[in-house]
Formats: C-alpha cells, structure tokens, sequence
C-alpha cells in the first residue's frame, strides 16, 4: 500500500478504487475486519517510552554527574558528612529536573493522535454510518463536508467546491481547491497533490467523498510521526562543553591525587592514612562541586528572563543555546507572515492603488463583487471562512463600511460554485431596486474571457485590446510580486434563470469588468528589524516554507532575509534539492536563504546539513510539518498562539507572542547567559587552581596543609555564592556586535583559559606568601602557635582572595571599574554572606578546633586583606595589557 500511495494522484479515481480493491458503494463488514487485522487500526503509534526510573538512571550517566558522586563519596570518606549530603541533594534535584524535561519533550507524538478526527462517516455496504476514526481500514469511502477534519489520507472520488485547510502540514497558508481530476506531473510536493487529502487537515468549505488509500503511520502525518520517533536528542553546544570540561577535570584531578600521595609517601614524613586525606583534600579542591548548581540557577534565571519576553523555555539547556546561535531557520507562514490574507492592491477605473490604507473612494460596482461574491460568515465578530474571501470583508470593514447591513439589503438568491477547472465564482442578489445583480470572481486571465464591457468612473462601455493590455499587465505586476490576484466583473438582469439554466456556459458570459484585488499573507510589522538586528549579530536567517518559490521570494525579499542583488539563484525549492545527494547539499548548502515547496524530510536535510558544517542552528516553525525540523535542530522553536500542540511539543523553546522579533531578543539573553557561565567557571576553577596549587607546594615543602573542612567550608561558602551570583551579572554593553560562538567554542575559549591559570597560580602565590610571611614574622614566639597562626592566615587569605576575585570575574577582559563593582545587588550580598561566614570559623569562640583555627591579631588580619586587594591591582593591570597588546575585549 504504502508504496502506491505515491503514484494514486496520477491515477483517475476509478483505477484507484480497484487498486484499493473498493468501490463506490464501500466496503463489507467481512472486509472491514480482514484489513483492519493486515493494516492494523488507524493510529499513530510511537516507539516504547522509558520508564520514570529508567529516566532517572539515565540522568546519572553524565560523567560531570559522576564527579560529583565521586565528589560526595571522598567528602564522606573525609568524615564531612554534611558536605556529602549537600553534595548528593544537588545530584538528585538535577535528575529529577532532567526527568521532567524528558517526559514533556516526549509528548509529540500524543499530540499528533489529539489531532485525529474522534469519528467519520463512511459508505460500507451501500449505507452511511458513523464509525470511530480508529476502525477506518485503506478501501473505505469517506464522505466529508464543511467542519470535518480528513481522518486518514484519501484520493477524492467527489469534489464539490471542496476546499481544505493543509496549513499545519504543507505550509500553505490559503486553502486548497480540490479536484477529482488526476494530475499528471509527476514527484509533486504535497501541497500540489489536490486531489488527494490529508490526515488531520481541515474541510473549510464544500463537501465531498474519498477512497481511503492509507492510514494511521501509513498516512503522511504518520511518516512524520515516525520521523519524531526517529530523531536523536541533539546535544546542546552547553551540553557538549560541560562534558569536556568534566573529562579534563577527571585527569587532572586523578593525576593531582596521585602525585601528591607520591610525594609525600616518598618524603616519608606523613603515614599511608595521613596522604591519603592528603590527596583526598587535594581532589576535593579541584572539584567544583557547585557547577552544576550554578549552571541549572543561571539557567532558570535566565529562562525566567526570556519569559517576561514572551519567550517561553521548555528544555534549560536551550537558554545558553540561543546564545551561540549561528542560523535561525525559519518557517515563513504564521512566524515571519501574518497567517491571514490581507487586501494590498486595488485595480480600479484602470488606476493603479499600492496604498490600500488610505481611505479612497471605491466604485460601488467593486464593492458589490467583493461583498456579495463571497462566502464568509459573521459569528460574535469573528468573520468564519476562507482566508482570501474573509481578507475581502476585511478590507470593508476597516473602512468602517457595515458590511453586514449591506448584505442584509442584497439577499443572495442563487449561486454558482466555485471550481477548480474554470476557476470562477457566480452569485445572484437581489438589490434595493428589485433588479438582480449577478457578480463574478475569479483568476484574471479565465475571466478575461468571458468580458466584453468595462465599467471606468460609473460609465460602462466596450473593452477595447488596450483596456485588456493594461489589465493584463497590472496581473503580471501583481503576481509577480507575490500577490494572490482576482479579478471582479458584474452585469444586471431582471429576474434569476431557473436552475437548469444555472451553468457556467449560459450564465457567466458578457460580463462587466470592473477590477483587479491583489492579496498577499502579510509580513509581520517587526520582522523586517528583527532579521535586521539578527544579521548584526552575525546570525543568518532562512526562511523554510510549503508555500510557491515566487511567494517565498517575495516575501524574503521584502524582509531583507533574500539579497535582491543575487535574486533567484538563493531560493532553492523542494524539487531541486532532491537532486542533490547530501554531499552535494552539505557543500553548496550556504549558497541558499530561501527554500520553497519543500517537504518535512527536506527541512530535515536542511537543518542536518548546516549542523555537518559545525553551525548552530535554530529552527521556528508552527505546524505539524515543522516538528521533524524542529526536534532535529539544536534549538526547536513554537510559535505560542498560532502552533499546533505537535510543534510546540517538539520545541525546546515557544515564542508565547508568535512574534520573530522575541528570538533576537531571546538570542541576547542566551549570549548573556553564556557569558555569565564562563565568567563563574572562571571565577570556580582558578579558585580551585589556587586551592590545589597552595596544597601541593605545602605537600611538597613538608609544611602543614590545609584541613579537608577548611577546603570544603571555602568551596561551599565563599567559592559557590559568588560564583551563582556571577550567574545573575546583567549583560554587558555590545553583547549583540559580537559574532556568534559556533558549535566550536567552549566555556574556555576566548582567553578565559589562560586567566583561570594566572590567576589560579596568583592566588596560589599570594596564599603561600603570607603563610610564608607569618612563618618569618611570627607574632607568637612558640614554633606551634607560628605554624598554626600561618595556616589560619593561609586559610582566611585563600578565602578571601576568591572574594576579592569574584570582583575581577565580573568581566573577562574589561575593566570592573568599566562595568560598575556594585551594580549586581544579589553580587553584593552573596560577598557580604560570604565574608561573613569565613570570618565566623575564625572570630567566633567555639569554632576554633572545628576548624583547626587560631584566633588572628588586627596586624594579621591586615595582611589577610592587603592579600586580596593585590589580586584585584595585578588583575586589572594584566587586563590593561591584554586590551592594549592583544586587543582582547
């Protein structure tokens, strides 16, 4: 079957009913129960779902996760019991964040079957009957009408001006006239197929019937339900730099533990028992323990940021992404356009009018055609129907015409349907007068035809071959930019032809010609400066669409996303690409900022092939043909208000405004979240670096060492609060001039390397030059209370060091005195907190055998403090040279 499917319309109907082994009067029952056990039921199945506790296993398998459980066990072992706990808190309130984002990432698929028509109606043993969608077997003949929503895929036996809404899966933003006429054009993009119909779309108006040719994950929202299944979970750039730094940390702390233990087994001066707390201490120091707390809360602090944006965050991870961004990828109806049909040119009195906002007379003939000849209804202010029709009501009432008044006074009396074959609509209606007044719409050039008269300023007279030239050329002008033209035409009778003489040959003929309507699915207002802002920062956006190439290009074009320089030759179209093999694509990929007609695999490859080039790409889009896309790119983005449940589901990120413009604005936030992360790390590891290098010169002088809690009370207390509230520092001016980092950037990169290994060796000298200078100016004159005076101080000096430094950290390369020293108010009191508690350990009676401390004199205190104001002078200076020498900013 499924590979039929493919082929059924180029098929007349009646070849497809045999091949489906069906016919007009339906199926059996006995045939009903033998397919529904080959085909199985008419639902969209997913692969199986992990459970709550395999979820959660899962979430230990990180390897930085992993160092802090190995973290908890040496702190337990160091009998800081306390410190293990708080350690494992943190480990498990990660898991069980990470199982939650898991379990709603995974409910793309349920919104898919919540898309499914509950019941249909069918033809089964000659008879109508109600059946639930699920029962529907392939050979079943289905019968739909205005409001219905198409429960499996169907080649059309019937098509009265059936039209159906395929928005959410082809990216088409009118609805499709369906035809039962096969279409010989082979490899058609979905959306050209129009005599064939969807799973899950929308019957807007006409009725109709259809031969089930597939269903469930046979129909073609099941291969995008099978695509979801199929695609990986992206590893976020975040991701990816937190499991590097986690393996380099694994060595280096490995390689540490060991040599220290070597040394000092080899001095001969400590037991076996002595260097192992030794090097337990020393592992301890260069693990930072609070990492992951500080990534999650700068994280959620940043999600909660981009929420007051209207941009809503589903996965964390996706915060930093936004920040390193280097392609938004977006769909171009409902997300860079309006989704709605708007009036933007009129043809009249063979004049020209581009600006449709102003407030111009219209003759009242055009106006007439444009009410009259149209199907749209009025419910509690909402105007129901097709998106062109409604855009034409539209127009009137935003001329503060009452439209419905009008129509009230102008009954419809009689009709003829719009079809796809003549591409015309005929209305009747009775005027104030009691004359008829019949009007016609329809594609320019088939109405053209039938016209013999003109209508310039209230004066009807003869068409003359210049009138056509003109009216002619203006459709081309139109259409070449993209709008969608109709043509309008009347003429008046007595009385209304009986209904046998309503057809097309005897009724639409000698017609008046009175105008031209262009229309066009509008740009949103603020995306022009949105895409403008993006490209600033470096970011390339391309428009992804279903839509026609020549709608698309206009579209790009008008919102700066296409060069008109280059024109054409950036729009690629489904086709096309098709013709390309991956390879191919991968290398000609950047050449293209608009891609028409293409289908969800293609928006796949299109992601796909721009990830293999080491790009970061962001992906927009609001339907169900968007969702492969969605989950495949690094950051998925829904749009709130316009998206199906299926591509909010499949997003990492929904814009809750539909609006463009909150990406850039989201983009800002996650490069400011970024920053803030690599200035912590910074602030963490060369604090750590300071702390390891103090303890492996104290191993290797044979000098007393820090103690396992000492270490720990200034990783928990004085390392961990500034560095959360680094996490929270606002962004810093020209954020957005800066290029995006690219999927090869890491937290180290941009210098922050090289500054975690000078000032970790400077706080390192610092640190042992004052437990040097307490050893050599000793204020007791016992050689005990010395050594133990000397590695308080060292201890209350490391300490404070990191404070002082949390300053230097607010910046990587400029100044602090640039970026304002007290401008973060949760900065100020997380030091003020940390200060605090170290200077407790050592001032307040009682803490002092907890810590291994002695109480410090004034003098002592003063040497404490000059240390850290050196580690903010030589920090400044070195920054001085790295903007002056490097030009490092």
């Amino acid at each position: 079957m499924a590979s039929q499917t493919e082929q059924f319309y180029q098929q007349d109907s009646s070849t497809v009913l045999k091949a489906m082994q069906s016919t007009e009067t339906g199926l059996t029952d006995q045939q009903v129960s033998e397919r529904l056990n080959q085909y199985g039921p008419n639902k969209l199945v997913a692969k199986r779902r992990t459970t709550l506790i395999e979820k959660f296993l899962a979430q230990f398998k990180d390897l930085m996760i992993i160092i802090l459980l190995i973290a908890a066990v040496i702190a337990g072992i160091a009998g800081e019991r306390a410190d293990a706990i708080i350690i494992l808190t943190v480990v498990i309130l990660n898991a069980i964040f990470g199982v939650f984002q898991e379990a709603k990432a995974e409910n793309a698929i349920d919104s898919l079957k919540q898309m499914a028509a509950p019941m249909a109606t069918v033809i089964r043993d000659g008879h109508e009957t109600r059946v639930n969608s699920a029962e529907i077997v392939p050979g079943d003949i289905v019968l739909l009408e205005a409001g219905d929503i198409i429960p499996a895929d169907i080649r059309f036996l019937s098509a009265n001006a059936l039209k159906v809404e395929e928005a959410a899966l082809t990216g088409e933003s009118v609805p499709v006239n369906k035809q039962v006429a096969p279409i010989e054009t082979a490899d058609l993009p979905l959306g050209d197929r129009k005599d064939l119909g969807f799973m899950n779309s929308n019957v807007t108006a006409g009725r109709g019937s259809g031969v089930v040719i597939g269903t469930g994950m046979q129909t073609e929202v099941g291969k995008i339900a099978t695509m979801l299944d199929a695609a990986s979970e992206t590893t976020t750039p975040l991701q990816e730099n937190l499991k590097q730094l986690g393996k380099v940390l694994t060595v280096l702390i490995l390689i540490i533990a060991v040599v220290v233990f070597g040394i000092g087994m080899l001095r001969g001066q400590e037991s076996v028992l002595d260097m192992l707390l030794t090097s337990i201490s020393l592992a301890v120091a260069a693990i930072p323990e609070g990492l992951p707390a500080i990534v999650t809360v700068t994280l959620a602090i940043g999600t909660q940021q981009m929420a007051r944006h209207k941009a809503l965050i589903r996965k964390l991870p996706a915060v930093e992404t936004l920040g390193s961004t280097d392609i938004i990828a977006s769909d171009k109806t409902g997300t860079l356009t309006q989704n709605k049909m708007t009036v933007e040119a009129v043809f009249v009195n063979q004049e020209f009018h581009g600006d449709v906002t102003k407030d111009y007379e219209t003759t009242k003939p055009l106006t007439a055609v444009m009410l009259l000849n149209n199907d749209t209804k009025f419910d509690n202010g909402q105007l129901l129907g097709d998106p062109t029709e409604t855009a034409l009501v539209q127009y009137y009432l935003d001329q503060n015409l009452e439209v419905e008044q009008y129509l009230k006074d102008r009954p419809r009396l009689a009709e003829i349907p719009f079809d796809s074959e003549r591409k015309l609509m005929t209305t009747f209606n009775q005027l104030p007068d009691h004359r008829i007044l019949v009007t016609f719409k329809g594609a320019p050039d088939q109405l053209l035809k039938r016209v013999t008269q003109i209508d310039v300023d209230g004066q009807v007279r003869p068409i003359t071959d210049a009138d056509r030239e003109l009216i002619l050329a203006t459709n081309h002008d139109l259409a070449s930019e993209a709008l969608r033209v109709l043509a309008m035409a009347y003429k008046i009778t007595d009385q209304v032809p009986a209904e046998t003489d309503l057809t097309s040959e005897k009724q639409e003929r000698d017609m008046i010609f009175v105008g031209l309507i262009g229309m066009i699915d509008p740009e949103r207002p603020e995306v022009y400066q949105a895409v403008k802002e993006a490209k600033s920062a470096g970011i390339a956006p391309i428009m992804i669409t279903g839509d026609h190439s020549d709608t698309a290009g206009a579209i790009a074009a008008r919102l700066g996303i296409l060069d008109t320089q280059r024109g054409n030759e950036q729009i690629l179209t489904g086709a096309e690409l098709d013709e390309q093999s991956d390879d191919q694509f991968e290398q000609n990929v950047a050449k293209y900022t608009v891609y028409a007609r293409v289908a969800p695999e293609h928006k796949v490859r299109i992601v796909n092939a721009w990830q293999k080039k080491g790009k970061v790409v962001a992906m927009t889009g609001d339907g169900v043909n968007d969702a492969p896309a969605l989950k495949a790119a690094d950051i998925g983005i829904g749009m709130g208000i316009t998206g199906t449940e299926v591509s909010k589901e499949a997003s990492d990120m929904v814009l809750a405004d539909d609006n463009f413009a909150t990406i850039v604005t989201a983009v800002k936030a996650g490069r400011k979240v970024f920053a803030n992360i690599q200035k912590a790390l910074q602030y963490l590891l060369s604090a750590n670096l300071g702390e390891v290098l103090t303890l492996f010169v104290m191993t290797l002088m044979g000098w007393q060492i820090l103690a396992p809690v000492q270490i720990l009370w200034i990783n928990l207390v004085t390392d961990t609060f500034p560095a959360i509230a680094l996490g929270v520092e606002p962004a810093e001016p020209g954020i957005m001039d800066r290029k995006p980092r690219g999927r090869k950037s890491n937290f180290l990169s941009g210098g922050v390397m090289s500054n975690i290994l000078y000032q970790g060796l400077l706080e390192g000298a610092i640190t042992l030059g004052v437990y040097a200078f307490a050893i050599s100016f000793p204020v007791h004159h016992s050689p005990e209370l010395a050594h133990a005076d000397a590695l308080t101080m060292a201890y209350a000096t490391l300490g404070l060091l990191q404070l002082f430094h949390a300053f230097n950290s607010k910046t990587i390369h400029q100044s602090i005195f640039k970026v304002g020293l007290f401008k973060n108010k949760f900065f100020n009191w997380a030091l003020l907190s940390s200060a605090i508690l170290l200077v407790l350990t050592i001032a307040v009676p009682g803490f002092n055998q907890l810590f291994h401390v002695t109480e410090l004199t004034a003098f002592q205190w003063l040497i404490v403090v000059f240390g850290g104001i050196l580690m903010v002078l030589v920090v400044e200076i070195v920054k001085l040279v790295q903007r002056k020498v490097f030009h490092l900013e």
